[in-house]
This record gives structure tokens, sequence and C-alpha cells, in this order.
């Protein structure tokens, strides 16, 4: 047969061994067809080439006297094809150099996709280059090829450049470029060059259709998508496997798992990907268990499993309540051999990681062979940082730099985002400078989220200034720093800067400007925003939706907060904590309890942020008993030790008097925080236990806790509360000198108070008047309390005088004076302080009352006297405040409490409430509040 016949022969191509293309071989050196014949010569170096034995081949190349542009395209191609990049590099040169061997269309397009797998694109710019001088500009093959390159190479600009250069009707060209945009997460540029080809009316093909609906399922355009689908299915293109695949991940990806799972079942053929999207798409809507029996049905069909499959498993099994099914996939992986590659070993540490198992984490870290690789050292770091081990992260940023590896710009970022130190910071800041990671936009944001959190604005902003390439998440931590540190006009005028630059924000933009809405409590402007999120289309996202229900909560819109509760789609813990918290704070105490039992109803995980809000509400309320089935259910979900619940339990014990079951929930918290010492220290202070208080303040501070502002008006409050007037001094002048902290009106207060309740009246006049801020009201006030206290008429009147000049209209600073002057007996003080009130204007606010109270035919002992109708007067002031408070509001909360005081006090009393009389015994006893 002639060797012609032979290899272009469709079976005999198709089946053709090594040992086949040796006989060959030896045949042809025996009749000299080797040296004579070039078809032949040529034929046999792409067979060794494609039966991937190319030091055969290059030693026939070596040996062909006269080669032509056919046998240097030949082995180009085939050094390509076996992965030989270098090599096909090295060949092209040579052949460029050889004499009288001409390039054509095969030779710059195998030379451009070597230099693309090298991502040299210098090297392809000279290759194209060379393309355009001899001709070849408008041949589609070689532009196609450069386009690749360039796409490749993170050049999308000049790929869009060399595709629009000639004027092409080229699909090859077309699928090029739409693949290079989705490559390069530009999916509105891949679909406006779609809808450009279909203006050009070029018929796309499967490999066009495949890109475009994966540009849809990026951007999760449903519509769009189906549009497209629409398409295929008119084309009757859906047989591909590649366009089935990327319409299940379409489907799978916008969150139809039914659509996608018909899409899927209507496949004549399947591969690898499109089974790992269906897995990925259970995965992604939280479906763990589809995902799994889908993965089981994968195996029972000997479907093939990569490392992708592997890893979309693995974060199914990413679950608290999934540690038996994690071990079998573990034990599974081992069995299949799988364990040895990198990026399943990474998915196995992070999934150790989620579910607790930290311990499990470092065995799969240890028992890694191949400690070179990057993505590992960098998920372990990260798996400390999330299990709050920052110490061992940063032992492992610095054994990284020992054992001579360079940590890349993930670790980087992993280790600045835990750094606890501002000066440690600043070393890490250096070394990404030193080694030029500081360019990535991922280190550059970290760091400017580093120095926020310490404070460090300045440094911050330069940091953000020099980001080249800012995306969202940069513009995101930038302006949460403005935020968090009180600069809400910065972080607007940010915002705009960002939209000025053409940048589109996303959720976590939009979440972070409604954040600092909240936080200055500006309802029109968080209204705004809403507006734009709206024009958006992303109102309906559940991190945008969270936030607007916390704006709106924390300007006191509550009837908006509940409207864009009730409309989310899916309502998860923060916009549940939000909204509760919200109801609490603006005294709808019913509102939120009621929530949080919806909360509970509708099988959401409560979190330690849910229950830190209703625990507010709680304490608020002041009922001790649902306070205490709270705490009951609590410890059933094992919370008793996070720090914000621990927090809301001690002020929610300490509101209600029991100061040992502050104690108790203290000592229950894990690893305590400025606000749990904090809380302690008030509720120690406001039972009058002064040494106790300062006590907790000595072990918080030996512990490495640095107090705040709130934490020493806790602790000055203790010092009043028991007397201790030099304790009081000496905590005031640590403030500055220990902890740069300035005194405000509520410390000073807390020092007027001690000198007040200790009877050094006079020091404390002179106190009030060396402050180094002007005086208030409110010191004034404390003064004229304590003079009230110890019968000081003449300080009192200065107290007064002053309270007067500066709340003209305060009520209670004519009121102590005249009770002043009525203890000691002088009435015509008392009338004339009572003329100047209705001088000024000033009217006391009588105190009145809707109850009455009968004795209903109760006998006395003492007395003999029997059926003898009585009127008791209520004198506890604390009782008749609440009775005036519940009435003015309509609640009868405070009602039912003074019944169950009242049944202490006479035991067939009648109470007549409304036109409704009722015995003692008939009063309702507080309901308990269901609790799952």
């Amino acid at each position: 047969m002639h060797p012609f016949h032979f290899f272009n022969h469709k079976t005999n191509s198709r089946d053709r061994t090594i040992r086949d293309t040796k006989v060959l071989h030896t045949h042809f050196v025996k009749t000299n067809a080797v040296q004579f014949d070039i078809f032949a010569a040529n034929s046999l170096v792409d067979a060794y080439c494609k039966s991937g034995h190319v030091l055969y081949a290059i030693k026939l190349f070596d040996q062909i006297p006269q080669r032509n542009t056919v046998t240097w395209n030949v082995m180009i191609s085939g050094y390509n094809r076996n992965s030989l990049f270098s090599d096909a590099w090295r060949t092209f040169c040579g052949m460029h150099s050889s004499l009288g061997i001409e390039l054509d269309e095969f030779t710059y397009g195998s030379a451009l996709s070597a230099c693309s797998a090298l991502q040299s694109p210098l090297c392809g710019k000279q290759v194209y280059s060379l393309a355009l001088k001899n001709g070849f500009f408008s041949n589609g093959y070689v532009r196609s090829r450069i386009i690749e390159l360039f796409a490749k190479s993170s050049c999308l600009e000049d790929a869009l450049r060399v595709f629009y250069d000639v004027s092409c009707e080229n699909v090859a060209c077309w699928n090029a470029i739409i693949s290079g945009a989705v490559k390069n997460k530009e999916n509105w540029v891949a679909l406006d060059l779609f809808r450009e080809m279909r203006l050009g009316l070029l018929t796309p093909n499967s490999y066009t259709l495949s890109s475009v609906l994966t540009s849809c399922a990026a951007l999760e355009e449903l519509d769009l998508g189906k549009g497209v689908h629409g398409w295929v299915i008119k084309r009757c293109a859906g047989e591909d496997v590649f366009v089935g695949t990327a319409i299940v991940s379409l489907y799978a990806k916008c969150g139809f798992m039914d659509e996608a799972m018909k899409e899927f079942s209507r496949m004549p053929v399947r591969n690898v990907v499109s089974w790992t999207g269906m897995i990925s798409g259970f995965v992604q809507q939280g479906d763990s268990i589809s995902a799994l029996q889908f993965f089981e049905e994968m195996r029972k069909m000997r479907e093939e499993i990569n490392n992708y499959t592997v890893t979309s498993v693995l974060t199914a099994c990413a679950g608290p309540a999934m540690v038996k099914e994690a071990i079998q996939i573990h034990c599974w992986i081992l069995k299949t051999g799988l364990y040895s590659d990198a990026v399943v070993k990474a998915s196995l540490i992070k999934m150790y990681s989620k579910i607790g198992e930290f311990g499990l984490s470092e065995v799969v870290f240890k028992e890694t062979e191949d400690l070179n690789q990057l993505g590992i050292w960098g998920v372990m770091m990260s798996a400390f940082a999330q299990n709050e081990s920052s110490g061992k992260a940063i032992d492992m940023f610095q054994r990284m730099l020992y054992e001579g590896l360079k940590p890349d710009e993930f670790c980087s970022s992993c280790i600045i985002s835990i750094v606890d130190s501002l000066n440690f910071g600043r070393q890490i800041h250096c070394y990404t400078v030193k080694d030029g990671l500081v360019l990535y936009v991922s280190v550059g944001s970290a760091l400017c989220t580093m120095y926020s959190k310490f404070g460090s604005l300045v440094e911050s902003y330069e940091v953000f200034q020099h980001i080249v390439e800012k995306d969202n998440v940069s513009w995101t931590s930038m302006i949460s720093g403005f935020a968090e540190n009180g600069h809400a006009n910065q972080a607007f005028q940010l915002f705009r800067e960002m939209l000025f630059e053409k940048n589109e924000p996303d959720e976590m933009t939009l979440a972070a400007l409604l954040t600092t809405c909240s936080v200055i409590q500006s309802l029109n402007t968080g209204k705004e925003v809403h507006g734009y999120t709206l024009r958006r289309g992303i109102d309906k996202k559940i991190l945008v939706c969270g936030a607007h229900v916390n704006m709106y909560s924390k300007c006191g819109a509550l009837d908006m907060a509940k409207k864009v509760f009730d409309m989310m789609p899916v309502k998860d813990q923060v916009s549940y904590s939000s909204l509760v918290s919200g109801y609490a704070q603006n005294g709808c105490i019913e509102e939120a309890l009621l929530l949080f039992h919806q909360a509970q109803m509708t099988d959401l995980e409560i979190d330690s942020f849910i229950l830190s809000s209703v625990l507010g509400a709680v304490s608020l309320l002041n009922r001790l008993r649902i306070g205490t089935q709270l705490h009951a259910h609590i410890l059933k979900m094992g919370l008793e030790s996070d720090v914000s619940v621990g927090s809301s339990l001690i002020m929610l014990y300490s509101k209600c008097g029991s100061i040992e079951d502050c104690h108790k929930a203290f000592n229950g918290i894990k690893e305590h925080d400025l606000i749990s010492w904090t809380s302690m220290i008030t509720s120690y202070a406001q039972h009058g236990k002064g040494t106790e208080a300062l006590s907790v303040y000595e072990v918080m501070r030996k512990s490495g806790i640095k107090p705040d502002s709130v934490t020493f008006v806790g602790v000055l409050c203790a010092c009043s509360h028991s007397g201790l007037v030099e304790e009081g001094y000496y905590h005031l002048n640590s403030m500055v000198k220990h902890y740069r902290i300035e005194p405000g009106y509520r410390h000073y207060a807390c020092m007027v108070d001690l000198l007040g309740r200790s009877g050094r009246l006079k020091e404390a006049e002179s106190f009030i008047t060396n402050m180094p801020i002007k005086p208030d009201s409110l010191l004034w006030e404390t003064l004229l309390a304590a003079c009230k206290m110890h019968g000081d008429i003449e300080l009192g009147r200065l107290a007064a005088k002053k309270v007067m000049e500066l709340e003209p209209c305060d009520t209670g600073a004519y009121i102590s004076l005249s009770n002043i002057c009525a203890d000691v007996g002088q009435w015509e003080d008392v009338l004339k302080i009572r003329r100047e009130m209705i001088g000024t204007g000033t009217k006391k606010d009588p105190g009145w009352s809707s109850w009455k109270m009968e004795a209903c035919t109760t006998h006395y002992p003492e007395t003999g006297s029997s059926d003898e109708a009585v009127s008791p007067r209520i004198k506890d002031p604390s009782m008749e405040s609440l009775l005036s408070q519940s009435q003015r509001v309509g609640d009868n909360s405070g009602l039912m409490t003074l019944c169950e005081l009242l049944l202490g006090l006479q035991s067939k009393s009648r109470v007549i409430f409304e036109g409704a009389a009722q015995t003692a015994e008939d009063i309702p006893v507080e309901r308990d509040w269901p609790m799952t």
C-alpha cells in the first residue's frame, strides 16, 4: 500500500498503535522512503507525536534531509500536543531562521498557541507582527490565535483591538473573543459581542453558545439565558454535550434546580462537567443531601470523577451535621488515590475547619508531601483564622518564610486580615511592598481594612489610592472603614467617586453604604440607596435586604423595615436580629418577642445575634421569668459560652436585680471581651457592690483588655456607690494618663455624685468649677440632688440657679429646691419658688392614676373590725411611676406587675380596672412565652 493511502485511511489513523508506526518506519527505512518521500517522513513524525513518543519524532525529524514547511509545522504542533511549549517556540525560531522555508498560517497559529500556553504576550506580539508583515493580517486562523493569547494573558483590551482591526466574518474569531471575555469575567462584554455577531447574520456554533450561556450563568441573568436556550432549541443544537452542560449550569446557578434537573435528564450524552454542575447547584442552594445522592448516582454509573467534582462534594459536607458523611468521603478519597491532589487536600482542610474538626484539618496538612503548594498553606492559615487561632496562623506565615517559600497574595491577604497589632501589620505591609504583592488588589483591600480596624484612616486611604485597578472589594473596604470610624460624609463621597469612575457597586458595597446610613440614622439617604438598589434590580438580594431592614430599624422606620422584611424571598438571621433589635430599641417589646417566636417556628437556625437582640428586648421589659426561659433555651442550644449572648444575659439579670445570676452568666462565657467585662462591672456598680466591681476591673486590666470610656463610667459609678473617693480620683486620672481617654460629662457626673454622696459638697462645687470642659445641667442637677440629701440650702440654691440658667424649663430643679426648703420648714421660700415657676410658665405634671383599691370584707384580728371599706394609698414611688407610664402608653404589663406585687399585701384585695372588678385569686398569672 502506498504511504499516502495508509496515512489517510480513517480507520488506520484512528486505530494505529506505536507498534504499527514502528513497523511502517522499518519498512520505509528499508525502501529509503524516509530519504526520498517527504510525505512519508512527515506522516511518520506526525504519528510519533500523536502517540506521545516525541523522542522518536525528534530523531526522525533530525534525519530528514530536505525539510519543508509541513515538516516544521508537524513538529511544532507535535510539541504543543505533548505540552512541550518551550520546545515548540524554539523550533519555530529555528524554522524562521532557516533559509528557503516559508511560514504559513498553520506555522503562525501553532507558534501563537505555544506563546499562549507559555503566557508570553510579548513573544506573541512578535509572531503576530511577523504574520502581519507577511500578509496574514486578515487570516482568521492567525487572528483567532492571537486573540486567544491576549485573552489568556488578561489583556482583553489588546484582544478587542486585534478583533476590531479588520471586519471579520470568521466564526472562530468571534468564538475566541467571546470566550476570552468570559474567561476575563467580562460577561456583559461577551453578551454585547454575541449581539453584534447575531446582527452580522453570522450563525453561532456550539462553542459560541456554550460561552454565551456561561456568561448568563455567571451574571445570573436567567431571562437572557432562557432566550439563548430558546435559540438553541430552535437550531436543534441542544444535543451538543457542551451546550447541554452550559444550560444545566445556567439553571443550577440561578437556583432553578428543577429546570436544571429536567435539562440534565434530556441530555443524550453527559460528561463530568455536567454532573459536577448539578452537584454544585445543589450545594449552592444548601441542599447537601441531594448533592450527595447525585454523587452516589454518579459513582454507581461509573462516570468520570475529577478533583472539581470532589471539591463540590466536600463543600456539601462542610456543615456541623455532616461529620459522618465528611469522614466517609475522606475515606473514599484515600481509596481512589485523589488524596494526593493539592486542590482536594485544600478542600478537605476547608471542610474540616467549617464543621469544627480543626484537628483533622491539621492532620491533612501534615500529611501533605509537597508543601511547595502555596494554596495548601493559604487554606491552612485561613482555617486558623476562622477558628480564632491567629497565633498559629502567624507562626505558619513565619514558618513559610523560614523554609524559603514566598507567600502569595492569598497568604498575605489572609495574614493581614487577622493581625492584632498595628506594628505587626505595618511589618507585613513592608513585606508586601518589598515583594511586589501590594500591587494585587486583594492585598491592597486587606491592608485598607486592617488600617481602618486600628483607626488609622490616613494610612488606609493612602493604601487605597495606590491600588492601580480598584475592584468592588477595595471600594467596599474603604467605604466601610470610613463608616465604622464615624466619617459618614467621606464614605458617601467615596461612593460618589466610585459611580463617577463607572464602577457598578455590588451588593457588598451597597450593604456597607446602608450600614453607614444606619450608623448616622440618615433615613433620607438610606431611602435614596434603597431606590438605587431597586433600579439596579438587586433589592431582592439577601445581603441587601438585610441591610435595608437594619437601616430602617436603626432609623426608627419600623413600618418600612417590616415591609422590606415581609418582601424578602429568603429571611436570614441578620434580617431577623435587625428587626428584633429595632422593635426592642423602639419600645415594641411584644412585637420583638413575637418575631423571635416566628423565627423559631420557621426552623431558622437561631444564632447569637438573634438571641442577643431578643435578650435586649426582654431586659427592657424587665420580665425575669421570660428571661429565665430564654436562658434555658440558650443552654439547650449550647450558646451560653458565646460572648455576645453572655453579655446580654448579664444585662438582663442586672436590670432584673439578680446579681448572682449575672455572675453565673459571666462565668459561663468562654472568652471574655471588653463588652462582657464592662457589663459585669456596671452590674456590680448599679447594685452597690463597688468593691466587687473594682475587683473585676483589675482582673480585666491584668488580662490585657484595655478599658474604654464606657468601662470607666462603670468604674466611677462603682466608686460612687461605695463612697471610694480616693479611688475615684485615681481612676479619673488614669483615664488620661494610662489610656489617653478624655473624660466626658458622664465621668464628671459620676465624680460629682461620689463627692456629693460622701458629703463633700464644697469640694464637688469646686470640682465642677475647675473642670476642663464647660459643665452642663446634668452636673449641677447631680449636685442639687446631693444638696437635698444633706440639706445644704445655700449650695442647693446655687446649683438650682445654674440648672435654671442652662435649662429654663427644667421642672425638676424647681421641685428639688422647693423640697429642700420644705424639709427645713422654709415655707415662704417654697411659695416663692412656686410663684417663680408660674412666672416662667413651667408646670409640674400632676401625678395621677386610674386605680382605686377597695378592701372587701376583710377581717383584721388586731382591731376586730370587719366589713370596713378602706382605700389604702400606694406609697412606693416606683409603683406610681410604673402605673403612670403604663396608663399613658396603654400597656397592661405595668398593671399586671402591680397586681402580682399586691398579692403579698392583701390576700383578698379587689382591683377596679377599666370598670371590671376582680378578686386577687382571679388575676391571671403571667403567661409563659412559648419556646420550642
